[in-house]
């Protein structure tokens, strides 16, 4: 039976965000359709909002709604760490760790010769100025560790080390409860290079 032209509209919207297929889009749509009306405006008018009132950081280039974000308003950070990060959607898993109480800056990606970004592409003169105009004793390159990351990683261990600032690269290794015989190479390579005396 073919869909009311409105159904069909929401569905093939629906499909464009990442990660959502046919399938799930028709779990959404039919959720929505079910829901009572004020719970339907509610969905569209956050999401009306967010695209009205969030933009980027002037300073660290994450998510905010004003002029700087909230982590880099607060008083209460460490002015003297800095954590390099490539999106604004790597921020709240170090937030959730409780252990990184510093600023952060956001590349805008990473760098990949193969897909045509460079340098220039990101957001890395922005951060070379922060280093030369903020109290900055060490960066934290937290990109993610794959071929772009470590590239990238690389790149700006590069630039900044001769700033006399510590570059550092969070630890990777085996997550806890795995099993070593389900762990990639390259995993357990870093867990055994990065081993620490107990």
């Amino acid at each position: 039976m073919e869909s009311a032209p409105a159904i069909r509209i929401l569905l093939d919207e629906l499909e464009r965000l990442p990660g959502i297929g046919p399938k799930s889009a028709q779990r959404m749509a039919y959720w929505i359709l079910n829901a009572d009306t004020a719970t339907a405006l509610r969905l569209a008018q956050a999401i009306t909002d967010v695209k009205q009132q969030v933009r980027f950081c002037s300073r660290c280039f994450n998510y905010a709604e004003e002029d700087y974000c909230e982590i880099c308003s607060s008083p209460k950070r460490d002015q003297t760490v800095l954590c390099v990060v490539s999106e604004p959607r790597d921020i709240p898993p170090i937030e959730r760790t409780g252990a990184y109480n510093g600023l952060y800056h956001v590349l805008g990606g990473a760098l990949a010769p193969m897909d045509g970004i460079g340098p220039n592409d990101l957001r890395i003169a922005e951060l070379m100025s922060r280093l030369g105009s903020e109290a900055i004793q060490e960066v934290v390159i937290a990109t993610n560790p794959n071929i772009e990351g470590e590239t990238t990683a690389a790149y700006l261990a590069r630039l900044i080390k001769p700033l006399d600032i510590t570059v550092t690269r969070p630890a990777s290794g085996l997550p806890v409860g795995g099993d070593l015989e389900f762990v990639d190479e390259v995993t357990l390579g870093r867990a055994l290079e990065g081993r620490r005396p107990l």
